[in-house]
């Protein structure tokens, strides 16, 4: 057999066991596990070489620094209650209205995903939306709108900031576009998101939205607070926080650096706060997700030296001939088809070394990294493992005793995320090529 043949069918069997492994769970093998044995196999193999590690940490290790602090920011941040906090007002401001509320808790989902990245709100929002769901005494059918809702928004409302999405970091390091460059390019795309996905949502479970529910059976948003010294102190905090993103482009830095240097900040106040309890946080910190990430980019730089890149890059380029919405819409879909099978993570690398390869015009080059970055963040809606959020979210409503079977799960996720991943589109080939 020639070695090339070789390295096609070893890589692909690697990452279908791989997947098996995830989706399975034989012996109640994490997915952390499945994701480094599938990378181990790939290694010892000659799938990958040492040096392919090397090649793949180069490229993620901003986004896995960035990801693993914004988590314990949000883990501190819960537990003083700064989010349920808010859920609580938002729930207020809803006036016992429970469409108002339905709505409400897409734009909680969208903003927290924005600024605590899209698996910091399936992480600390999940748990919150379905608490108070409890609290109001919602059967299980008029909680679904509100749990669906919560989840999808967490992928759909994850563009506008670089540090949104770890699918945003890797594109935008590999292709050299800073935070507020980003920004620019990709805001009006969310907004084209978060309406239509909101339109979409509400559409969908109208009729299980229940009409009015009782405000005076959730507590005040006050005695959520646990600790109002360090609650008022984390507004100031978050503000410099966001300075510092928009201030790495300007002085060419990476977002990790003002990422890890105020969680550190975070960790040093929480050391001194009654309601936290640092290992505690230490311990939620979602590490098997860092795992599975670092170990699913590692089985799929397999399937880029078999030729995977070769053969993207080939028609991205063919594609680029027919102009820029064609290219926007094809680049983007290809990434959600993609990133539904083998997980958005290691999607966009791949796909992001097609791009490169493809050799494109710069009028081209822009709307297919950017399509990209949308279809790695919206196209996971179409199967439960096609991003960490959404195993996150999966995890936590589990442990609530809430199952989301696969079957349905995947339903809901077709009839949403097409329609929502189009208009997005839409918004970014209208910001790119005509504003």
């Amino acid at each position: 057999m020639h070695f090339y043949d070789y390295l096609i069918i070893t890589s692909i069997s690697i990452f279908l066991l791989t997947i098996f492994l995830i989706i399975k769970k034989p012996y109640n093998i994490g997915i952390g596990y499945s994701a480094i044995i599938g990378a181990l196999l790939a290694l010892i193999f000659n799938v990958i070489v040492l040096k392919d590690i090397i090649k793949v940490f180069d490229i993620v290790w901003d986004a896995t620094f960035t990801f693993v602090a914004i988590i314990i920011i949000s883990i501190i941040l819960d537990e003083i209650g700064f989010f349920e906090w808010a859920a609580l007002h938002m729930a207020r401001f809803a006036g016992g209205s429970g469409k108002k509320m339905f709505v409400y808790v897409i734009l909680l989902g969208a903003l927290v995903s924005a600024f605590f990245a899209n698996d910091g709100a399936a992480l600390i929002i999940t748990p919150i939306i379905y608490e108070k769901m409890k609290a109001l005494k919602f059967e299980r059918k008029n909680m679904l709108p509100f749990i669906m809702a919560g989840g999808f928004i967490a992928d759909a409302a994850s563009l506008p900031f670089k540090i949104s999405n770890l699918v945003n970091i890797v594109s935008a390091d590999y292709f050299n576009i800073g935070f507020f460059t980003y920004f620019i390019d990709m805001y009006a795309p969310d907004l084209f998101s978060i309406a239509i996905s909101l339109t979409v949502l509400y559409i969908y479970f109208r009729k299980d939205i229940p009409e009015r529910y009782d405000v005076e059976l959730l507590k005040t948003p006050k005695n959520a607070i646990k600790d109002a010294k360090l609650f008022k102190f984390s507004f100031l905090i978050l503000t410099l926080l966001l300075g510092g993103y928009f201030l790495s482009e300007f002085l060419n830095l990476p977002v990790s650096i003002f990422a890890v240097s105020f969680a550190l900040i975070f960790i040093a106040l929480g050391f001194k706060s009654p309601a936290v309890n640092i290992k505690t946080v230490f311990k939620n910190a979602p590490w098997n997700i860092v795992v599975f990430s670092l170990g699913m980019y590692l089985v799929v730089f397999g399937l880029k030296n078999a030729g995977l890149t070769y053969l993207l890059g080939k028609s991205i380029s063919y594609f680029a001939g027919y102009g820029g919405f064609i290219l926007t819409v094809y680049t983007g879909y290809l990434a959600a088809f993609i990133s539904s099978v083998m997980n958005n993570m290691p999607t966009v690398m791949i796909n992001s070394l097609a791009i490169h390869s493809a050799n494109l015009k710069e009028i081209m080059l822009k709307p297919s990294v950017y399509a990209n970055v949308i279809g790695c963040d919206l196209g996971p809606k179409l199967t439960p493992i096609g991003s960490l959020a959404t195993l996150l979210w999966l995890n936590v409503l589990e442990r609530k005793g809430i199952k989301i079977t696969w079957g349905y799960y995947m339903k809901v996720g077709f009839i949403i995320t097409v329609p929502v991943l189009f208009a997005t589109l839409i918004g970014l080939y209208l910001r790119i090529f005509l504003f």
